[in-house]
């Protein structure tokens, strides 16, 4: 092995090479160098004000539920890394795809039977909307084509995902011209708790009917929009869109990549409203933060349909699609997660949320503070000066990574009680000084 760099050495490489997410080429910021993680929380290679180590409010982007260094998600690791770690899947199979890929199927809403295992949550959402698109081919409707969505959503940043991002605003507003055009309804009203706005709910059955003829889908995430501005709306819209698109022959696509294996409180945000999709995506938490993994699901109806088709195939192979080793690691996180109370974890982790961000609500500048599930945002009245806003929040031993006029934190779910409260208090920080 070659000689360690140190923490110099590494960010001058970093700066002279390395293209970080949603960053210039050379970045602006300085990032600070990981050399561990355990549990939840990051050991740094050198201080940062004042920090040797700080508990992980983000989950690595929500993906990491168990913490870091699982025991239980190590020992599958090094199990199938002893088997083998990678094989082709065109024309071979294995057990660690076939357990993960029965299992999703045994735990996600009925009737969802068939699963499309993919390389990211981008590309798990362009395998569903080639998947609608064919079906419709397939079934001598070519001229249904177009996705409908909601403003203030966000599936992705490959090209189909981007094409129903939020049109104005989002980060993908440079691409507009040039992106498949589809039809945005309004932004679902906010509050998850809020009584349904009977108005918008015709808002929505009124575009799907009249948009019918050209629509292969409706594509949302549900409960929660994500990365497009962390809102939360009624259960009850869900359940409009279903109704709406089996009365005008569209199907139903659910993006559950940020949303799933319990982070809004019930094992998959459907659940909230107590409808299935047709098809329904999934990743992030999939392997509790180990290795990329995502996966497409479907009913037997577009399964069979696009099967049946003049093209009987579904045209879309990921060199790593089935990759054992993120399979096996899968399993191991579905498993280590349904073993145990999560529902008390993320109720508990909730809790201490509501109790630690209710400070933020008189802060100069906030606009909003709300909490669903193990999801805590405040919400603020400018965009957050990033710069700042970290530096408050390491001071205060925890990461965050804020975004737009949004400083929010979707802890571990093995995040102990006070540094829940901890994240809080950087939460709070961060919104004073950011």
């Amino acid at each position: 092995m070659p000689d360690p760099l140190s923490p110099a050495e590494l960010r001058a490489l970093d700066r002279a090479h390395v293209w970080h997410p949603y960053g210039p080429m050379p970045g602006r910021q300085e990032p600070l160098v990981v050399e561990s993680a355990s549990g939840v929380r990051l050991r740094l290679a050198e201080p940062a004000h004042g920090r040797r180590e700080l508990v992980d409010g983000m989950s690595s982007w929500w993906s990491a539920v168990h913490g870091y260094n699982h025991p239980v998600l190590n020992e599958a690791a090094r199990g199938q890394l002893d088997r083998m770690s990678h094989v082709m899947f065109g024309g071979l199979t294995h057990e660690p795809a076939v357990r993960l890929a029965t299992r999703l199927v045994e735990i996600t809403p009925e009737p969802l039977r068939h699963v499309f295992l993919a390389d990211s949550g981008s590309v798990s959402v362009e395998v569903a909307v080639k998947m609608c698109l064919q079906y419709w081919r397939s079934a001598g409707r070519p001229a249904k084509q177009r996705l409908l969505t909601w403003r203030g959503g966000y599936h992705g940043d490959t090209w189909q995902p981007m094409s129903v991002c939020d049109p104005e605003g989002g980060m993908h507003e440079l691409w507009s011209g040039s992106l498949p055009r589809q039809v945005f309804a309004d932004a679902p009203p906010d509050g998850f708790d809020a009584e349904p706005d009977e108005a918008y709910a015709r808002h929505l059955r009124e575009l799907v009917a009249a948009h019918a003829d050209e629509l292969a889908a409706v594509i949302v995430e549900p409960v929660v929009q994500g990365a497009g501005g962390m809102r939360f709306h009624s259960p009850a819209y869900l359940r409009v869109l279903r109704e709406a698109c089996d009365a005008n022959d569209v199907l139903l696509v659910f993006d559950e990549i940020a949303t799933g294996f319990g982070r809004t409180g019930q094992l998959f945000a459907a659940g909230h409203a107590g409808v299935s999709p047709d098809v329904m995506c999934v990743g992030k938490a999939l392997t509790g933060g180990y290795l990329t993994l995502a996966a497409t699901l479907c009913t037997s109806r577009v399964a069979e349909g696009i099967s049946s088709g003049d093209v009987p195939v579904l045209a879309h192979g990921p060199t790593f699609m089935g990759n054992p080793l993120a399979a096996a690691v899968a399993c191991a996180s579905v498993d280590l997660l349904l073993g145990q109370d999560w529902e008390l974890e993320v109720k508990r982790i909730g809790t201490g949320l509501r109790e630690g961000l209710a400070k933020a609500a008189g802060l100069p500048g906030v606009r909003d503070v709300r909490v669903l599930g193990a999801i805590g945002v405040v919400q603020l009245d400018h965009d957050v000066d990033m710069e700042a806003a970290t530096r408050a929040s390491v001071r205060e031993g925890v990461w965050l990574r804020p975004f737009r006029d949004l400083v929010y934190t979707m802890p571990p779910y093995v995040t102990g009680d006070d540094d829940v409260a901890r994240i809080c208090r950087a939460v709070c920080a961060a919104a004073k000084e950011g």
